[in-house]
């Protein structure tokens, strides 16, 4: 718990106290209550699962589906309106703000929502939808709609996104001269 708490403090300058984060981060409180719901879940208790997950939404504003799969390290960063699919996919050290939705399109079937690689910033209000791809270390604009498959540390913005940077990490490991 010690590390969670660490990593939102390194991710967010104005938590000052781990009494402050475990009483006052909806992130904190989602977080566990889709613990459980997804424990429940995973026991085919499924109303209860589901039950767990409406209230989670109730009380914080984030709606994280029981079924979706979460890595170390989530930060949901204000939470309000964040929306996580069933078929949703997250890695390790990934971090959302305000009115994310990792979403379908509503013409797959089977997965249908993002998976999220490690190491991923999605910006406020983006919208990531379909069975695709965020590739690590990637960041996404505020108020983006991604429906593509992203680059390794690329930067999308925009409606519909498009790449706007890409660092290479072979680039990254050279020795400057």
């Amino acid at each position: 718990m010690k590390k969670y708490f660490d990593h939102i403090k390194s991710k967010d300058p104005s938590a000052k106290s781990y009494l402050e984060i475990f009483f006052l981060y909806p992130s904190v409180h989602a977080i566990a209550l889709y613990k459980i719901s997804h424990f429940l879940y995973g026991i085919h208790l499924l109303f209860l699962a589901r039950l767990i997950s409406q209230l989670g939404r109730f009380l914080t504003g984030i709606e994280i589906h029981p079924a979706a799969s979460i890595g170390k390290y989530l930060f949901i960063d204000h939470g309000m309106g964040v929306v996580i699919g069933e078929t949703t996919v997250i890695g390790d050290n990934v971090t959302l703000y305000q009115g994310v939705t990792l979403g379908g399109t509503g013409k797959d079937t089977g997965k249908r929502h993002p998976t999220i690689e490690n190491n991923v910033t999605i910006g406020a209000g983006a919208k990531v939808l379909g069975p695709i791809n965020i590739r690590e270390g990637t960041k996404i604009g505020a108020n983006s709609v991604v429906l593509k498959e992203t680059n390794n540390y690329s930067t999308v913005v925009g409606i519909p996104a498009k790449a706007v940077q890409k660092k290479i990490f072979n680039d990254l490991m050279k020795p400057s001269a």
